[in-house]
Parts: C-alpha cells; structure tokens; sequence
C-alpha cells in the first residue's frame, strides 16, 4: 500500500505516519527500489497499535522503547512491563474521567430538578 492509501485507511496524514517512523513510534517501513514507502500487512499492524494507543493516551516515550525493544531477542519481561505500567496510568485517567462523570450527572440532574420545580411554578 502507499502512504496515501494508508493514511486514508487509518485515518491519519502522511505527515503524521512519516513522523511516526521517524521517531521510532513504527518500525522503518520496507520500501520499494525508487524509494518510495511500500506498506506491507505488518507495516499497517504497527500503524493500527499506534494509532489505538495513541488514541488512549498512551506516551509517545514508552511506545517508542517498546517498538525499540520489541525487535531485540529476550525484550519480553521489558515490554511487558511498559505495557502494565502504560495501563496502569490509563487506569488512573479513566477513574478521573468515571469521578468527572459522576460529578456532571449531579450536576445536570441537580438543573433538571431546577427546571421542574420552575415549570411546576409557571404552570
């Protein structure tokens, strides 16, 4: 695939999937003799996991040790560990994001009850 199909695919710019290889957020993508990208189903595999992590909020700096560590022999304990401690900061956000919820359903049921006992009055 090219970069535009894969951008289009995944929904990101091709700025955006050059970066990421650049910096390591994807392994170097095979390319074909002029040079240009050639992406390959292992290609859109890491281009997937970055965006969905990337989506969550996962760190750029732990995803980028994990692409690094994920192609060097006995790397597993290593990158199971940036995965656990990755989850366990996404934990932490989701409770905080749980507690704001929490906090606006009060907030809007508190205003419904406003409005009704408003319309009660008007009525």
């Amino acid at each position: 695939m090219t970069i535009k199909e894969v951008s289009e695919k995944y929904d990101l710019s091709a700025d955006t999937i050059r970066y990421y290889e650049r910096i390591g957020l994807i392994p170097h993508v095979p390319r074909k003799e002029n040079g240009i990208r050639d992406f390959d189903e292992a290609s859109c595999g890491w281009i997937e996991f970055a965006k969905c992590m990337r989506g969550a909020g996962v760190q750029v700096e732990a995803l980028i040790d994990y692409v690094s560590l994920f192609f060097q022999e006995g790397t597993e304990e290593a990158r199971k560990d940036i995965l656990v401690e990755q989850r366990a900061r996404l934990q932490e956000q989701l409770e905080a994001l749980q507690a704001t919820m929490e906090r606006l359903d009060y907030k809007i049921s508190h205003y419904d009850e406003i409005l009704k006992c408003s319309e009660k009055l008007k009525g």
